[in-house]
């Protein structure tokens, strides 16, 4: 928020998407109402620090403190808000003055607060909690709002990766070892998280299409979203078709993994400090971009999101549900969250930041990434974001990729032969399947068949002792002395 969006919003005065406060010295009792109504309603602003007139008053800069620590910690706190909301108060100066601003996103979900549900409308903050069409109508508004919503009755919770919720556990304790998710039942934790919610209209209940994309097994995504992939492209030297690809059909957290990988092998991370300590512009940059394609995307869009870098800019564009159409610049730009649970995850595993944030980060990080540019976010039917990328770091990247793929190379070479030499000596008398992969320490026996067996018994280094029937059981596999020179 910059002062001259704030005058013009103090200016407009009080309506559905506009609240003041007085809070001097301490809050006032009916903000966290406010905040409700507003989560509820369509979002909104609320400025503390203004009396209902309109007139700037100010927030005693000795309260600031205290009025700022209670409400992050009442925000948090699902017993005053239910679910929490995490945003963070914005402190600003106007006419000498201090006020607090606090920017209230429209939620996806139902909210209490204090045990009561609030509604909004001119008038101010309604509590709806004794009126049943009112509470039915909100629900029934917000399963139809957010796609991510969907229920799908059907979707048991052995369809969702009991392993993606260990890992999640794991990863909200490194953010949080306090975290609640981590001594959770998986039912509960997919509850705490509303990816399991029930539809007020239809009387349906169970797992969301947010709960499929975060957690779902890939047979289950494809079935439900046929359509559902992300494509990683690289397009440097061959520009009509692609010069590396990785066809992502899978759920949202290892998407991000394998984006970020993505990004890692293709492109080049700069040397940078930041007060004295090296920080990574590329995995800042991307790690917005990233998240901001999965986090935001309308998945209910057959529209593939594509991430494609090219020779001197990197291009992601994902289907959107806009609310407003240009460019988004910092000074202009209202966070909007698309699949607020979704989002909501995603913070709490530690891939996202506050609401909005990440535009802040893209256009700090990317002027000094690229040294010649700002990115270039634009909000359409199809979102895209164009981040300037110069030939400079483009060659580097190519030289420590090819000095990389050298290494592995001659690794993987050197192990073949290794491994060949091996099993030369090894089955001077012959020996079963298992018996060599036993013996050279292996597991994965379609890997050892195809990678390792095959070729040995094409070059004639192993022979069978029953070739006629190469499947046979009994079959055993031998080497002579004189063929330890085959290639």
């Amino acid at each position: 928020m910059i002062s001259e969006q704030l005058k013009n919003i103090i200016r407009d005065g009080e309506g559905l998407t506009v609240e003041f406060k007085e809070c001097r010295t301490q809050i006032n009792r009916d903000v966290y109402e406010t905040v409700c109504a507003f989560l509820n309603r369509n979002g909104g602003h609320i400025v503390l620090g203004v009396n209902d007139k309109g007139n700037i008053t100010g927030i005693d800069k000795d309260a600031l403190p205290q009025i700022k620590k209670d409400l992050v910690t009442a925000l948090n706190n699902p017993q005053k808000i239910n679910p929490p909301l995490y945003i963070s108060p914005e402190t600003l100066e106007l006419e000498g003055k201090t006020l607090l601003y606090l920017g209230i996103p429209e939620s996806s979900q139902v909210h209490r607060c204090n045990g009561k549900i609030f509604d909004r409308n001119e008038d101010g903050d309604l509590d709806i909690t004794n009126h049943p069409d009112a509470v039915a109508h909100l629900y029934i508004r917000k399963q139809s709002s957010f796609s991510e919503n969907r229920i799908y009755p059907y979707v048991k919770l052995e369809d969702l990766r009991s392993d993606l919720l260990q890992r999640v556990r794991k990863m909200v304790r490194a953010e949080n070892p306090d975290h609640p998710w981590g001594t959770l039942t998986d039912e509960e934790l997919l509850s705490s998280a509303k990816l399991y919610q029930r539809d007020y209209q239809t009387g349906k209940e169970g797992y969301t299409l947010a709960a499929i994309l975060l957690l779902g097994k890939d047979e289950v995504i494809q079935s439900v979203l046929p359509h559902f992939k992300t494509d990683a492209i690289l397009r440097r030297v061959n520009l009509d078709r692609y010069d590396d690809r990785d066809d992502i059909r899978t759920n949202l957290i290892e998407s991000y993994d394998r984006l970020m990988a993505f990004v890692a092998k293709h492109l080049p991370d700069p040397f940078y400090l930041e007060k004295d300590h090296r920080i990574s512009l590329r995995d800042l940059i991307f790690r917005e971009v990233v998240t901001n394609m999965l986090v935001h995307r309308e998945y209910i869009d057959h529209f593939p999101a594509k991430f494609v870098i090219g020779i001197d800019q990197v291009v992601a564009e994902n289907a959107n549900r806009p609310h407003g159409y240009g460019i988004i610049i910092p000074s202009n730009f209202t966070p909007y969250p698309k699949n607020p649970v979704i989002a909501s995850f995603f913070k709490e595993i530690g891939r996202a930041d506050e609401l909005g944030s990440g535009v802040r980060n893209l256009y700090k990080y990317t002027k000094i990434y690229s040294g010649r540019a700002d990115p270039q976010l634009i909000e359409e039917d199809i979102f895209r974001i164009y981040i300037p990328v110069p030939q400079e770091l483009i060659v580097q990247a190519a030289i420590q990729l090819t000095a990389q793929v050298t290494m592995q190379d001659t690794a993987q070479v050197t192990t073949q032969v290794d491994k060949r030499d091996i099993i030369i000596e090894f089955c001077k008398e012959p020996k079963t399947t298992s018996e060599i992969m036993e013996y050279l320490q292996l597991t994965h026996r379609e890997h050892f068949r195809k990678d390792i067996l095959k070729p040995l018994l094409e070059s004639g280094i192993l022979h069978m002792i029953i070739p006629e029937k190469p499947t046979s059981p009994k079959q055993k596999y031998y080497s002579n002395p004189k063929d330890s020179n085959h290639v």
